[in-house]
């Protein structure tokens, strides 16, 4: 069965970093683009990162974009997502997908597959 399970650091004040990490498991980790979205109570779901299985391009929203970072480590099933210089706008549930190859060219993300999400508070 598939699974992601979200987890770092949580709250942070404006101008610091975060990092998540995300363990993956239930399927082919590799061959897979793997991303995050996040979810705000007033706004709808955002794409944020996604990064390629098979050759490491890489996708991030505008609003992110100089600021977040994804990396993954196929080795350990994992994928990361570094997060710098945060605003309060960037407070949200984080959640790890799979289903986010159609951002790298310029498409809507699939999603097929998140975790429980984990909350980010940027405080100002």
């Amino acid at each position: 069965q598939v699974q992601l399970v979200e987890s770092g650091g949580g709250l942070v004040q404006a101008g610091g970093s975060l990092r998540l990490s995300c363990a993956a498991s239930g399927f082919t980790f590799e061959v897979d683009a793997i991303g995050w979205f996040r979810q705000a109570a007033v706004k709808g779901r955002e794409g944020v990162t996604c990064i390629s299985g098979s050759d490491g391009t890489i996708w991030y929203g505008d609003t992110v974009k100089g600021r977040f970072t994804i990396s993954r480590d196929n080795a350990k099933n994992a994928v990361y997502l570094q997060m710098n210089s945060m605003k309060p706008t960037d407070t949200a549930d984080y959640y790890c997908a799979r289903g986010c190859p159609g951002v790298l060219k310029g498409r809507d993300p699939q999603y097929n597959s998140w975790g429980k999400g984990y909350q980010v508070t940027v405080s100002s």
